[in-house]
């Protein structure tokens, strides 16, 4: 059959999307087929593949060794921290994860029990990942770089049987241990879960006997474990994404549909075929971690890079076509972030011809809207296609793209192209009335979501439908704004929430706004995402006093830079903050943070209608810019 083009195939599944991911699903190993492809009983929650059995742990390493495979490198750890690079083979890796599978199980850990691991970019959470999928246990991840309240309050909400950690992590310049942020966040959860650590050379852990256990002890005597037979709608996974209120919300996903998905998208998407190198460059914290480090490459049969380093400085501007060369990496998928991060250093990209990129093909770019300064800068120096998409943790996978392995369509700069199979854009008005091509409005994708996306938020089905498909009936809310072009090209102009997106990691001011709250000096405040060409977005605190406080200016706004710190964690990058005499609100009290944003990210706005008094504006240009 000759290659369909795009628009082929989104008619295709428009026409017969059940025929359409029934087909898709046929190259993926199932014990048992599904009696329904999509189940309707629950919607808005919809399910996919409704009784098939299978195995996420089975389709990204078994069937691979069992179809001769076995010597394909699946994993390389590349380590610009310590200097290290290590390779496994499907078989290498596949007995790990067997081994951790069985210490799990010696743990007491069955299918259903949750596991959380808090670990660095290091072998050991691929490992620990694809163990818990292995016998079912339910993996949730935390970021490294989060405080300890921040865990505690998934710790909380997961009810996790076995934590897995390491020593520490390394960052350019300093060692983080973790130990003591896990200590800490038991404390606050009053828990004592049992942790096990994987001990790194670079710093020392304390233990405490009877809960605390070393990764490479367990791993002597382990009996290694058999794959589970799991429902498709079992779940496999729960990530948590920053919530509105604070309240971190844990995205589930399913087995069966999140399989079809990652290999359909690492194909079709990414133009990924069995033993190509794919390369995503972020943390296994994030969902693109799971989704295009863990998951998606393997379940293809690819190799995958796990990097522990960063863009610039380790050692240089360079770091990323090292690997690229070293590796013979096909394709790069990470933030534009850490491009700019690249031209701020490199600006000609001198470093460039250092290395041979002869087998890389394709850039691809998400986590944040792709500026097109920066989508043009790195057209010009790699000579390759570099590709915008976008989606959400809610997703694990591209709303909108451009489809590598289906046809490569025009470039429009500052759009992620057009939507993907299984995916039905709309642009509404609040009054969800659709909108004409080029008006600004609410992106929203109509029921059901196509296999991949979430299942639920963990333990909180209302929270879930309250969240994403109540605002308008029949469809799922994305929280971003923008509009479709006459072409059906879709541009992502910003969230309508109060999340902001600092390089690619979504946060919530809400959560910053709480612990701004707790300092004793201030009796109101606001954190706005204000505009950053580095990171795309950064926080910005705006500070209302008490009367008769004593304490500086300078001092409070340093308290509040480190409360931050401490509670959120360095991820957040709060830095700036202001004092001001009181925040721009609504007749009915609603605190204006838009224009905020605009005013100290020096954009233009008109005075909103609804503004109490215009003169709060003056007042805060004035202590912003004096």
């Amino acid at each position: 059959m000759s290659p369909k083009s795009y628009e082929e195939t989104y008619k295709r599944w428009q026409k017969e999307p059940e025929v359409f991911w029934a087909e898709a699903a046929m190259e993926l190993s199932w014990y048992k087929k599904w009696d329904q492809v999509l189940d309707r009983s629950s919607a808005p929650l919809y399910r996919w593949y409704s009784g098939a059995k299978t195995n996420s742990c089975y389709n990204a390493l078994d069937r691979h060794v069992e179809a001769g495979h076995g010597d394909r490198i699946a994993l390389i750890y590349d380590s610009a921290m310590t200097g290290t690079v290590s390779k496994f083979t499907f078989q290498q890796l596949l007995e790990q994860v067997a081994k951790f599978a069985g210490v799990l199980k010696s743990f007491g850990v069955e299918k259903g029990d949750r596991v959380l691991l808090y670990m660095p970019m290091i072998p050991e959470a691929v490992i620990a990942m694809l163990s818990c999928a292995r016998i079912g246990a339910v993996h949730t991840v935390v970021f490294g770089g989060f405080a300890s309240m921040e865990l505690a309050k998934r710790i909380i909400d997961a009810e996790p049987k076995v934590i897995v950690s390491a020593s520490c992590g390394i960052e350019p310049g300093k060692v983080i241990q973790y130990k003591p942020f896990i200590d800490e966040a038991q404390e606050i959860s009053n828990s004592m879960i049992k942790t096990i650590i994987v001990e790194r050379p670079e710093c020392d852990v304390s233990i405490i006997p009877g809960r605390d256990f070393i990764w490479s002890e367990q791993m002597k005597t382990a009996k290694p474990a058999a794959c589970e037979m799991l429902a498709a709608t079992d779940p496999l996974y729960i990530l948590y994404t920053s919530g509105t209120t604070g309240t971190p919300k844990g995205i589930v996903r399913d087995n069966g549909g999140h399989l079809v998905a990652m290999n359909w998208s690492m194909k079709n998407v990414y133009n990924m075929d069995p033993g190509d190198v794919y390369w995503a460059a972020s943390d296994i914290g994030w969902v693109v971690g799971h989704s295009y480090i863990v998951y998606g490459p393997l379940i293809r049969g690819c190799t995958t890079i796990l990097y522990e380093g960063k863009p610039v400085g380790t050692p240089d501007a360079g770091a990323f076509w090292r690997v690229i060369s070293d590796h013979k990496v096909n394709a790069l998928f990470v933030a534009p972030t850490a491009i700019r991060a690249i031209k701020r250093e490199d600006p000609k990209a001198e470093l460039l011809s250092k290395y041979d990129l002869s087998h890389f093909k394709t850039l691809f770019l998400a986590g944040e809207r792709a500026d097109p300064d920066t989508v043009k800068w790195s057209e010009q120096i790699l000579k390759v296609p570099v590709i915008d998409h976008w989606w959400q943790t809610e997703t694990a996978w591209s709303i909108c793209a451009n489809f590598m392995g289906i046809e490569h369509l025009p470039v429009k700069y500052g759009s992620p192209s057009k939507p993907s199979p299984g995916y039905d854009v709309h642009i509404l008005n609040d009054e969800g009335v659709e909108v004409a091509a080029g008006e600004l409005g609410n992106i929203v994708v109509k029921q059901p979501l196509p296999p991949g996306a979430m299942l639920t938020i963990w333990k909180n089905d209302k929270r879930c439908i309250d969240t994403y498909f109540s605002e308008f009936e029949g469809f799922y809310l994305t929280g971003d704004a923008g509009h479709k072009d006459e072409d059906g090209y879709l541009y992502i102009m910003g969230r309508t929430d109060d999340v902001i997106n600092v390089a690619g990691h979504r946060l919530s001011t809400g959560a910053m706004e709480e612990v701004l709250a707790n300092l004793s000096e201030v009796a109101e405040c606001a954190v706005v995402g204000v505009h950053d060409n580095l990171r795309g977005q950064v926080p910005y605190g705006f500070l209302v006093l008490k009367n008769n406080v004593l304490k500086s200016y300078e001092d409070i706004i340093s308290d509040a830079v480190k409360a931050i710190r401490q509670e959120i964690g360095a991820v957040a990058c709060f830095k700036q903050a202001v004092i001001v005499k009181r925040l721009p609100k609504t007749r009915s009290g609603k605190i204006l943070r838009r224009v905020m944003s605009s005013i100290a990210g020096k954009e233009e706005y008109a005075i909103p209608a609804t503004l109490d008094d215009p003169k709060i504006l003056d007042e805060i240009r004035d202590a912003l810019f004096g």
